[in-house]
């Protein structure tokens, strides 16, 4: 499986961004999906997962602001982010598996930049 995402940019704090991820292969159905992010100097975080059944799961300080979508005809996943903060700046990953701890697989990620 190999994952490409996009989406990512520069945006003003407030404001919203939606990032996607194409994967190739088969089986996308069969696996859960997930967006990570890592900022510089911090550990890679969670943001959100999907399952394969469609069950999302969320960060809780993202949660409100965030939301993770899938479409199993195109094999995209897809990130909604709204009322970006700076401290949302970070490069997000996208990531598939038959579980998500760890994943599998592993984009190699689109650069969001938050600015005030």
């Amino acid at each position: 499986v190999q994952l490409v995402e996009s989406g990512g940019g520069l945006v003003q704090a407030g404001g919203s961004l939606r990032l996607s991820c194409v994967a190739s292969g088969s089986r996308f159905s069969n696996y859960a999906m997930g967006w990570y992010r890592q900022a510089p100097g911090k550990e890679r975080e969670n943001v959100a997962i999907m399952s394969s059944d469609g069950r999302a799961f969320y960060e809780d300080s993202m949660k409100s602001r965030f939301t993770i979508s899938r479409d199993n005809v195109k094999n995209t996943l897809h990130l909604q982010m709204n009322s970006l903060t700076r401290d949302d700046k970070a490069m997000h990953y996208c990531a598939a598996g038959v579980t998500m701890d760890p994943p599998h697989y592993w984009g190699q990620g689109t650069q969001v930049t938050v600015t005030s």
